[in-house]
């Protein structure tokens, strides 16, 4: 039984059931739609966000987990060694700072460890389920939250965009980028770079699109890990992995469903990819 406890939040788009067998716990952020809040990934599973946002005239936003939720999960169950708390990208969102002042709340001396992970998604869940590992294998605190830096440190993400409608909706570009891209009939691809989202490039097919990010797990060499989460259809993710399959000899770790943290940003018609290079000898 793993002595560090892991905590995380929805935006690394890991089910309550799988996180729970990997020993992480789920803090979910709030979908505000209108009037009504959801928890994302509890009362909003993936299918009826997706089947919403196609239908709901008014377009829904997130808001970061409340101190006071991350303080019910934190002194939720007791700990031997403490937690590592690992979360979405301070550069873009509250999340870590919610998780900080819960932890302040507990008191100085709360063995609690916040890592910020400078990624989102796949690239989240890929530096989660590293912590996870390392605390089955009785890693120590300090061991564990060792080995959460070092994934981030070694862990890319890239991700195609179907369209740029609904980034414009949700206020992450402005409108003008938006109708550019909807007349010369581009589709982003997004990456990291420091904590940040920026444009990786622009491409005019999806399958330009998975071409491109095929090329980047490529360049990265040896790969130790790749996990893949998306809002698309079954059938393009499966030839995706296929794809990725042929190319990297340990395939893919996971398939992830996208929940609402990305997808109100991002649609339908995402496929985000996260690589952890692997350990040089």
């Amino acid at each position: 039984m793993a002595l560090v406890r892991i905590v995380t939040d929805s935006t690394a788009d890991l089910d309550h059931d799988s996180a729970a067998s990997q020993g992480v716990e789920v803090v979910p952020i709030h979908v505000r739609w209108g009037e009504t809040s959801f928890r994302d990934g509890v009362d909003l599973p993936p299918a009826e966000f997706y089947r919403l946002l196609a239908t709901n005239g008014v377009h829904p936003a997130t808001a970061q987990p409340s101190p006071d939720d991350f303080t019910r999960v934190y002194a939720s169950a007791p700990y031997d060694e403490g937690i590592v708390s690992i979360h979405i990208s301070s550069k873009i969102s509250g999340t870590c700072n919610s998780a900080r002042v819960a932890k302040e709340s507990l008191g100085a001396d709360a063995p609690i460890d916040i890592v910020d992970s400078g990624l989102n998604s796949a690239g989240l869940a890929m530096v989660v389920l590293a912590a996870a590992r390392a605390a089955r294998d009785g890693g120590t605190l300090p061991e564990v939250s060792a080995e959460a830096r070092r994934a981030c440190e070694e862990t890319r993400m890239i991700g195609l965009f179907d369209t740029m409608k609904y980034l414009v909706r949700g206020g992450r570009i402005s409108p003008t980028i938006g109708l550019a891209a909807r007349f010369l009939r581009v589709k982003p691809i997004l990456t990291f770079r420091e904590g940040e989202i920026v444009r990786a490039g622009l491409v005019r097919s999806r399958q330009e699109g998975m071409q491109r990010l095929l090329r980047v797990l490529t360049g990265m060499g040896p790969l130790r890990s790749v996990i893949v989460s998306h809002s698309t259809s079954l059938e393009e993710v499966t030839e995706f992995v296929r794809r990725v399959t042929a190319e990297h000899r340990g395939g893919v770790d996971r398939v992830l469903q996208m929940g609402a943290a990305l997808g109100v940003h991002g649609g339908p018609g995402m496929i985000i990819v996260a690589a952890r290079r692997a350990e040089a000898t």
